[in-house]
């Protein structure tokens, strides 16, 4: 696609203005900007128990090997998001189908051989939660069964668990409010697949959490706890300490042993720490509730709203599974406590909110593509700062008499640019590259590259793809100038449009890779 007569060019002008969410608030923006497609109409989806529809959920279906393959580039190690210990041993990919309208991330969770060898049995057990349609769950949408393999598909989470969160991992703290928001969302999912049939879960803790960065940060659990860790079912916990003690006594799994485990939950969410129960037990008996609570919350919590929550977190650990309580009780004691119901999750947890990026392309990704195809701006900025300006050779050769006094205060300038731009100071960057750019003696498409990622960073999607086109213009078969151009349309919700340039970089790259002119 060349830029120069492109329409995305043609016609752009300064009062095409975008707002911090990348709608267009100019009413004539159609005459300007092409619209996205947004491909066929997409299934209808199901709705869950609280009446809200579990908003892009497709229906529950079987998957090909080939296809499962494709999306996590043949299962690469590059694309694992999580592995389980060696009583469960399995795998979790992450990974994009390439049929898919959206082409959406999905998590695929890869059994051990023979983990289950009946097909039948785990495609019984598959479908059965995969009828579940909830916003509190990360939905199953699918399964694989191809000779000894074994697979499962759900909806992706990014990894980031409430054991990340909770645990101190990043020095993060989740405040009081969020971690009673995490209770009842939790118990409502519980409640939820009771209601449906499926009130078992295994190995319920807070690496089931997951935080659905998507939508708004909001809490959901792992739809894979509700299929059996093994062909037997007889895998609960990979922690004895934390093993319901009638599973212990007999190896059954009841939904009291739900319940148990649900206990332990709120004990990580009030301490911040994995206490055994026995130990948490003890300490609440003994009227030490302050010292199980989480110093890093430094006093700011509700010591009553912390005693309800502990006296619920003693029932649902009680040694005989008849004396704790059921999941509606759990809905209706946490309920009642919510506050700040109008902040968002992803507020409270200071986690951003997810920008989707263009689908995946066809051709093999190089760091620079792979950091466009997930909109991460904080790599593309380090590849640029990296890369510098070693894809300009050979776009500019001055004339002796062409080194005056302006080219030194142009060059000064494009200098001060770089090192606003190294120290992400954007807005500085912005200016600096404008003034080196307006100038005219020197052309430099990383100059260009440069400042369409400061546009981006500074919520100016716009300028941004006309930087990116200009790029182009001065080195047509700059693999940067495509990517930078991808990350500006995904900005503008012109993902069809993004996809279709992230392919043309790849293919660009892929060029070079065979010894072709490129980049």
């Amino acid at each position: 696609m060349g830029c120069c007569g492109s329409s995305f060019l043609r016609g752009h002008d300064s009062d095409h203005k975008i707002n911090h969410n990348g709608n267009n608030n100019n009413n004539n923006s159609s005459s300007r900007l092409p619209q996205a497609s947004n491909g066929p109409a997409q299934p209808s989806y199901g709705t869950d128990s609280l009446g809200a529809a579990a908003s892009g959920v497709p229906h529950f279906s079987e998957f090909s090997l080939a296809e499962l393959k494709a999306a996590t580039n043949n299962f690469s190690s590059d694309f694992i998001v999580s592995e389980s210990g060696e009583k469960a041993p399995n795998v979790v990919y992450k990974g994009r189908l390439q049929n898919d309208t959206n082409r959406r991330w999905i998590a695929i969770k890869k059994f051990a051989k023979l983990a289950w060898p009946d097909p039948k049995q785990f495609a019984d057990e598959a479908w059965g939660v995969g009828k579940l349609r909830h916003k509190r769950l990360a939905n199953l949408i699918g399964y694989c069964c191809d000779g000894d393999e074994r697979l499962l598909v759900a909806e992706y989470m990014p990894n980031d668990t409430l054991a990340k969160h909770l645990f101190h991992w990043e020095n993060q703290t989740i405040e009081w409010a969020m971690r009673l928001r995490v209770a009842l969302f939790i118990a409502e999912a519980l409640d939820y697949c009771g209601s449906e049939g499926r009130p078992l879960y295994h190995d319920l803790n807070a690496y089931r959490v997951l935080f659905d960065e998507v939508w708004n940060g909001d809490p959901r659990l792992s739809c894979f706890g509700l299929m059996k860790n093994s062909r037997d079912g007889k895998s609960y916990s990979t922690n004895l300490a934390y093993t319901p003690p009638e599973y212990l006594r007999n190896g059954r799994v009841t939904p009291e042993s739900v319940i148990f485990s649900f206990g332990t939950v709120l004990l990580d969410l009030l301490s911040g720490k994995h206490i055994p129960p026995s130990h948490a037990l003890d300490m609440i008996r003994g009227k030490n509730i302050l010292l199980l609570m989480d110093s890093h919350l430094e006093g700011n919590f509700s010591t009553e709203e912390a005693t309800v929550v502990f006296d619920l977190a003693s029932r649902c650990l009680q040694y005989e599974p008849r004396e704790r309580p059921n999941t509606k009780d759990l809905v209706a004691t946490l309920a009642p406590l919510q506050n700040k119901s109008d902040v968002p999750s992803y507020v409270m947890l200071g986690i951003p909110k997810h920008e989707e990026g263009p689908p995946t392309p066809q051709h093999p990704l190089s760091p620079m593509g792979d950091a466009c195809s997930r909109m991460d701006l904080t790599a593309i900025h380090q590849i640029l700062v990296m890369t510098h300006y070693k894809d300009d050779e050979g776009t500019n050769e001055l004339s002796f008499q062409e080194w005056t006094q302006q080219m030194r205060d142009m060059l000064e300038a494009r200098k001060r640019g770089d090192v606003a731009f190294r120290d992400k100071d954007f807005k500085t960057a912005i200016e600096c590259y404008s003034q080196f750019i307006d100038v005219g003696t020197m052309v430099s498409p990383t100059v260009y590259a440069r400042r369409s990622l400061c546009h981006i960073l500074c919520d100016q999607p716009d300028a941004a793809l006309r930087d990116a086109m200009q790029a182009q213009c001065v080195y047509p078969d700059w693999s940067t100038a495509f990517y930078m151009q991808a990350v500006a349309l995904a900005k503008l919700d012109m993902h069809k449009d993004a996809a279709d340039m992230l392919n043309e970089a790849a293919a660009l790259e892929e060029k070079k890779q065979r010894g072709g002119k490129g980049s």
